[in-house]
């Protein structure tokens, strides 16, 4: 999905990106994985509370559950709000609704292209695509592309790396 940049709003929507965003499906993916930390606060806390009789056990149980009930506003929004956009001489990543950040990597920095994908993200045929450099601190992460999208990308951003190698 495009989302082109109407305004710029400096410094996460440089002016004329159109950024791509991710598969929808990375939504159930974190879903997932909020509902197994609410669940998991929710089983410790019921536990406790039979195992020692005590009311102010459920206390534990509630930030666990309070989070996850929150996850399941926030993730579908921050989900939208992750983009990649392919230039001609970097890629930038952004991501964030409360925390909006903007990864810019040129390719002549990069070192190699990671793919991976979870059981979770290979059932629902995701994966997330990740750009290291020589600083760890500027490696950007695409996450949630669909499994073609994700080595149609690697496959890019690779002949993009190795172009600007053959010009050193």
């Amino acid at each position: 999905m495009d989302v082109v940049t109407e305004r710029a709003e400096e410094p996460f929507d440089p002016r004329g990106v159109r950024f791509r965003g991710v598969s929808r499906k990375l939504v159930w993916v974190r879903l997932a994985g909020a509902g197994v930390f609410a669940l998991v606060g929710l089983v410790v806390g019921v536990v406790l509370y039979v195992l020692l009789d005590t009311g102010w056990v459920l206390l534990v149980a509630a930030p666990g559950v309070l989070l996850g009930l929150l996850s399941l506003a926030l993730v579908p929004a921050q989900v939208r709000a992750i983009g990649y956009a392919e230039r001609e001489e970097d890629l930038l990543v952004r991501r964030g609704i409360m925390f909006r950040s903007l990864t810019v990597v040129p390719y002549g920095r990069m070192q190699y292209v990671d793919v991976t994908a979870g059981p979770v993200d290979r059932a629902l045929g995701l994966a997330t695509v990740r750009l290291h450099t020589a600083s760890a601190a500027s490696d950007a992460t695409v996450p949630g592309l669909t499994a073609d999208a994700a080595a149609e990308l690697r496959d890019r951003l690779t002949a993009a790396g190795q172009a600007r190698l053959a010009g050193l």
